[in-house]
């Protein structure tokens, strides 16, 4: 299984709703225990479970976009590569003489 990083640890805390769910609740105990009526505390939980919906939506762009690009990167380097292995040979796998070599067998004959 592969170790997961610091970076990626990081990502997947901060898109968990468990998070957020957890702070949502400690903003919202805080809040009561600060005296603010209950209609204040459902609004600070609707402010920040909005917080963490456009965080979420951000680094999930964020993951496709860099998925996306990486497999661009390894399309080009596979074509790089068939194009190495197949270049100078026919559609059958043969070699194909440069065209300064066919002018020379026609000469021949």
């Amino acid at each position: 299984m592969k170790k997961e990083t610091t970076k990626e640890m990081i990502i997947r805390k901060l898109t968990s709703r468990k998070l957020w769910a957890a702070v949502c609740a400690f903003a919202v105990l805080i809040a009561v225990a600060m005296g603010k009526t209950e209609a204040q505390a459902a609004q600070i939980s609707a402010l920040i479970m909005a917080g963490a919906t456009v965080i979420a939506y951000i680094v999930g762009e964020g993951l496709t976009d860099a998925a996306a690009v990486n497999a661009a990167k390894d399309n080009d380097e596979k074509d790089e590569k068939d194009e190495k292995l197949y270049s100078g040979t026919s559609a059958y796998g043969f070699a194909m003489p440069e065209p300064e070599d066919v002018g020379e067998e026609i000469a021949r004959f």
